[in-house]
């Protein structure tokens, strides 16, 4: 049987947190908004146990604590942590991770978006 490929995705998990470089942004934290988009390889359809997959819960604790670890500058570097955090696990072999902080401008939200492969240089 051929390998198993699955996108597991966590949308818009909603973080408050330090983010950016102006003053604002230093003096508190703000909304941001977090999506993934995990590409795992089993060997085979995985069983129905959480341990045949990719833990999601483990993703989503684990932003929650690059988000309470204190202020990062850039939304770049976020996203950097994020996947470097989803890319622990083997079985995920690319992941994109969206940034947006929602509340900046009254019309538009501001965003990054960054793709990163197992294997890819950075």
């Amino acid at each position: 049987m051929a390998d198993a490929r699955y996108t597991i995705r966590l949308n818009a998990l909603e973080l408050q947190m330090g983010l950016g470089i102006h003053p604002e942004e230093l003096a508190a934290a703000q909304r941001v908004l977090v999506s993934v988009a995990m590409t795992c390889v089993y060997p085979a359809s995985p069983a129905d146990r959480i341990d045949a997959v990719v833990d999601y819960d483990r993703v989503r604790d684990g932003i929650h604590a690059i988000a309470a670890s204190g202020h990062v500058m850039l939304q770049e570097v976020l996203c950097d942590r994020i996947a470097g955090l989803c890319l622990t696990d083997p079985r995920v072999v690319e992941v994109t991770v969206r940034s947006t902080k929602p509340d900046i401008y009254p019309d538009a939200q501001i965003g990054c978006e960054i793709t990163r492969r197992r294997g890819s240089p950075r």
